[in-house]
């Protein structure tokens, strides 16, 4: 078992998976997270944001998590500048996803900017899961351009669906931001670390919640990684 992975990690480009499978796959994920962007228009909007402030949104940042964490801030009453501290440190972590696809696709220096826009968590892990170069790049670049035009399109259809409805809380769609962003995260949470980390950055959360400025707490509870790391650390 061992040596056979090791012989299919060494393997040369374009004797991995076939080109068919990997295409497959890197649909599959583009598709099923691509129409969440349908949730994020739906809850910008009723966060008071514009159609076409929410297409920007997709449109520029294109990472959901980030996404929601911001309109999720404006929504309950949040400083602006607050909420946007709380969606950038929340994407930080697609820099250090970055570091890791720069050595594994080896990209040319030319398409390098364009391709750092499409590195998110779906697109990381298609990448990764490949056995070689070939099929990494093939399912980044599947992965991502379906993501990117099925989240924005997603993202147009559910804002001006918002704004022919009206009042989005009264339908109950002012869940769906939320919902969607649990929905995201519940499939990272693999480890014993992993899951500490959520559970105490739930409690941060929702224990200053009452007494902070709407967008302080999803700041604060950023803290529970370095506290979880810590405590991990110590133990012998």
């Amino acid at each position: 078992m061992g040596t056979e992975q090791l012989v299919i990690q060494e393997a040369p480009d374009g004797a991995g998976r076939p080109r068919a499978a990997v295409v497959r796959d890197a649909l599959g994920v583009g598709v099923a997270v691509g129409l969440s962007g349908f949730a994020f228009g739906v809850t910008a909007a009723g966060a008071g944001i514009s159609v076409l402030q929410a297409c920007a949104l997709s449109l520029l940042v294109f990472t959901g998590a980030s996404q929601f964490a911001l309109v999720g801030a404006l929504a309950a009453g949040g400083n602006p500048f607050t909420a946007a501290a709380g969606a950038f440190f929340l994407g930080t972590r697609n820099a250090f996803y970055g570091l890791r696809l720069s050595q594994l696709l080896a990209l040319p220096k030319a398409v390098r900017p364009l391709a750092a826009h499409w590195v998110i968590d779906e697109t990381t892990a298609v990448a990764l899961a490949q056995p070689d170069r070939r099929s990494a790049r093939l399912g980044f670049t599947v992965a991502g351009l379906t993501l990117f035009v099925l989240w924005n399109l997603t993202t147009l259809l559910g804002a001006l669906g918002a704004e022919a409805i009206g009042d989005t809380a009264a339908w109950g769609l002012d869940a769906a931001g939320p919902a969607v962003f649990l929905a995201l995260l519940a499939p990272m949470l693999k480890s014993s670390t992993e899951r500490a980390v959520a559970g105490l950055a739930l409690v941060l959360g929702l224990g200053f919640l009452p007494v902070l400025p709407a967008g302080v707490p999803v700041l604060i509870a950023a803290l529970a990684a370095p506290a979880v790391l810590w405590l991990k650390g110590r133990r012998p």
